[in-house]
């Protein structure tokens, strides 16, 4: 996860990173998928799924950031925030999500994601979840993106990459031109992180029903979060660049290879 903050934000589909302790992180998608209906239909409903570090300081104030972009995405939104970390609670409380303390973690104290996930499945009360890390602020226009994945797949994992960004205030997310000027920023002094960079998935339920003790703060486990997207037959969508990217066919050694690294035992972490 970045020490910045990430704001993730989707306009055709665009998410926005929020900033870590030095700069701000924006994450954008766009995708092309077809002409934009004039009216929306209906938002997808979603539960976004998400743990983060001691909400302290800065990084405090960009986790707070992002949180309260995720609320406002639509009337429906669910958000669990899960760990016992410095502060959750209170933000829980503020903000109206729902928290889990409890998580587990392996002999050298790092969350298990395997573990977030199973719980996040038996809590969230919508079918499309979406584990996003805690820094990435997202724009209203990220539902346009997912209803439309969402409408042209039945198994689909949907990820994206940031934008990062110089942000160092609290948002006043009172003005409704809020996401736009972000966008703007992002666009005009941001700085886009590379494809292996991978902020956000979002999928339908059961995806991830057998998953490895892969744990946060190790390199590799989002890798193994699209090879196994893959593995099971789901269309994996990049949302990202400019227009929608499909990544078929089977898994590639130097996948398998990052795969067996993220499952490495747990003395090699």
């Amino acid at each position: 996860m970045p020490a910045k903050d990430t704001i993730a934000a989707a306009t055709e589909a665009q998410p926005v990173a929020a900033a870590t302790a030095e700069r701000a992180s924006v994450a954008q998608f766009e995708l092309e998928l077809g002409p934009r209906q004039s009216a929306r239909t209906q938002w997808p409903k979603i539960t976004l799924v998400t743990t983060g570090k001691a909400f302290a300081g800065h990084s405090g104030m960009i986790q707070r950031n992002a949180l309260a972009s995720w609320t406002r995405l639509h009337a429906d939104v669910e958000v669990i925030l899960l760990g016992d970390d410095a502060g959750a609670a209170e933000v829980a409380r503020e903000l109206g999500l729902r928290h889990e303390p409890r998580v587990e973690r392996n002999r050298f104290g790092s969350k298990r994601l395997d573990y977030m996930f199973a719980r996040a499945e038996e809590m969230a009360r919508h079918e499309v979840l979406c584990f996003c890390n805690c820094d990435i602020i997202l724009l209203p226009e990220f539902c346009d993106a997912l209803e439309r994945v969402r409408g042209r797949h039945e198994r689909f994992l949907m990820v994206g990459r940031r934008w990062d960004t110089e942000i160092r205030e609290a948002l006043d997310f009172r003005d409704g031109g809020w996401g736009k000027r972000l966008k703007g920023l992002a666009h005009a002094r941001g700085v886009q992180q590379p494809g292996w960079s991978i902020d956000y998935f979002a999928f339908r339920r059961g995806l991830y029903a057998e998953m490895p003790a892969l744990v946060i703060g190790r390199i590799w486990w989002d890798h193994w979060l699209v090879w196994k997207a893959r593995e099971e037959g789901a269309a994996v969508v990049v949302s990202s660049g400019g227009g929608e990217g499909r990544v078929d066919g089977r898994a590639s050694e130097g996948e398998l290879h990052a795969c067996r690294r993220a499952v490495a035992p747990d003395d090699d972490r």
